[in-house]
């Protein structure tokens, strides 16, 4: 812990004015960071995923942008080419905004698509209500971590009544510096929908294979009453490198959300999403896919809590894995005694294409209230042999056959994309490793 106070001591000095409610809830975060310490396996939430890797490794965090040789589209392969495609790109390298990289279009009055910093800058009281306030910190490190260490990101405000027809696309690159310590940047994401508002938004993380480094990113979102928000997660980083990403999401009444998590990427991968249905007849929808090979590790943990009644939740979470690699999945629903007439459904599902692969699947609900529907269901297997063997009978190869039974498996998850760009571009690189899974 004395490397990070370190850290957080040099980025204090190094850092420019600041308002006082910010550097107060720095300090707070980054003693409850020193006071938590990394999770263990002893750690409920934390059983299946040892993050010892990460704990033992001596992180830095980078001052600056790092010039790059690759354009935003080149870099990652979630990039989008066609500008008219996109209301807005930001990209952020090593978690700082990289403004010759990123793009605008024309926006509409009061919407606010721009770097996390240039707002607390300009406009911090515009921020205030929101940053810290979706992601509690007191019992999650490496939230607390991203708080103590939050330097730049993505601050989006959709203000009431506006439709943005085009996504907003939040681009997090990292890339080594030529050094010998292991580099970690701390992106955060802050997103406010003003009611009857509707909004795409896609984050993705990327960085060439190869390269070391941790990310630990933090995204808030808020949902005022009757808005809407269609939310892609793309994670395509190095295979070396370690990802922790942290999604809360509060919907105030007649919101509805939908969050996509893609997950295709990095060493030790954690995702964790918390759902608060806030009001009365939310609608929020999570889906998500994971591919694993070699002796990588995924852990997906969802939280969807039903705070109010007349609300409904549908869930579909399915991985991939080969090889050597480890899968976690924990979805939890919560019904409070309050939410009655509550419909949520759950669905987990674990494709296993080797004898060493191994998934650890626990969904849960916790229902307090009476008159409620709510379901869940977990699958684990491997592909079945008959169905190869009928593909196989029609002229097809053993490698052909299984690319399509594994490509339809994960076709579930895709066709529930309601933006084609975004699915088109997710197929593509799954396609990718698909072939590399299956080579092996």
């Amino acid at each position: 812990m004395n490397h990070y106070l370190k850290e957080y001591d040099t980025a204090a000095r190094t850092r420019s004015a600041e308002p006082d409610w910010l550097a107060q809830t720095r300090d707070h975060a980054i003693g409850q960071f020193v006071s938590l310490g990394f999770p263990t396996t002893r750690d409920e939430e934390w059983r299946f995923t040892s993050v010892a890797p990460i704990a033992t490794t001596t992180f830095r965090r980078v001052r600056g942008v790092l010039p790059t040789p690759l354009g935003a589209d080149a870099a990652v392969p979630f990039g989008f080419s066609s500008p008219g495609a996109l209301t807005a790109q930001l990209v952020f390298v090593n978690g700082w905004y990289a403004p010759d990289l990123s793009s605008r279009g024309s926006l509409p009055d009061d919407v606010r698509i721009e770097s996390l910093a240039t707002t607390l800058r300009d406009r911090a009281d515009d921020v205030e209500p929101y940053l810290a306030h979706g992601a509690p910190f007191e019992r999650h490190a490496f939230t607390a971590l991203n708080t103590a260490f939050l330097e730049d990101g993505a601050f989006i405000r959709i203000p009431a009544h506006t439709h943005l027809e085009a996504p907003i696309h939040v681009l997090f690159l990292s890339t080594a510096d030529g050094g010998a310590d292991w580099t970690m940047s701390h992106p955060r994401v802050v997103v406010v929908l003003g009611e009857e508002s509707r909004a795409s938004l896609i984050e993705s993380y990327a960085g060439p294979d190869g390269q070391r480094y941790l990310t630990n990113s933090v995204t808030e979102m808020t949902l005022a009453p009757h808005a809407v928000l269609d939310h892609y997660r793309l994670q395509h980083e190095s295979v070396d490198a370690y990802h922790v990403g942290t999604t809360h999401v509060r919907a105030s009444r007649n919101a509805n959300v939908t969050s996509h998590s893609i997950s295709v990427g990095g060493s030790l991968v954690r995702n964790d999403v918390v759902a608060l249905l806030d009001g009365e007849g939310v609608e929020c929808t999570l889906n998500g896919l994971y591919v694993a090979n070699a002796q990588r590790h995924v852990d997906n943990h969802t939280t969807i809590d039903h705070a109010k009644p007349h609300c409904g939740s549908r869930e579909v979470y399915k991985g991939i894995l080969a090889d050597r690699a480890r899968g976690v999945f924990n979805g939890k629903i919560i019904v409070r005694a309050d939410a009655q007439k509550t419909d949520a459904k759950q669905t987990n599902r674990a494709l296993l294409l080797s004898e060493d692969a191994q998934i650890n699947t626990k969904p849960q609900l916790e229902i307090f209230a009476n008159d409620v529907r709510c379901t869940h269901g977990a699958a684990v297997g491997q592909l079945d042999d008959e169905a190869v063997f009928y593909l196989r009978s029609r002229g097809l190869g053993v490698r052909e056959a299984r690319h399509i039974l594994v490509h339809a498996f994960a076709g579930d998850v895709l066709n529930r994309m309601p933006l084609d760009t975004v699915r088109a571009r997710v197929e593509r690189v799954l396609l990718r490793q698909l072939s590399e899974v299956l080579a092996a």
